[in-house]
């Protein structure tokens, strides 16, 4: 739902979204998992967690696939079409994929910060 109110999509299909709701993540993504210790995989984790500011802690499982993939890739190890290919499927189901962050449209810091009763007093 965040990634449907963010990109304005339960909007325009707002049948699709009308009996949705938000699953309860248990907060931000967080580190990387300890079993990851390769630091590319690391570096992947980070540069997913950084660059792609909507996931949350219900993505771990599909940010480890990417990351695992990912991170060969930063290593310069050669990837197969298949590796690619999920690596690829893995970002779009995160939302992280030029389409899709062309898309989001999250609140600015200054507006976010500002008093929202502040422009009726």
């Amino acid at each position: 739902m965040a990634k449907a109110k963010a990109t304005g999509q339960d909007k325009n299909h707002a049948s699709r979204f009308k009996n949705r709701r938000e699953p309860k993540a248990g907060g931000p993504l967080g580190d990387p998992p300890k079993w990851m210790k390769n630091k590319y995989q690391l570096e992947a984790w980070r540069t997913l967690s950084a660059e792609v500011p909507w996931l949350n802690s219900a993505n771990r499982g599909l940010v480890g696939i990417a990351s695992e993939i990912l991170g060969k890739q930063m290593a310069g190890e050669e990837l197969s079409v298949n590796a690619l290919n999920l690596l690829r499927l893995t970002l779009g189901q995160l939302g992280a994929t030029p389409v899709d962050c062309s898309k989001v449209a999250l609140p600015d810091d200054e507006a976010s910060s500002e008093d929202a009763s502040s422009k009726y007093f």
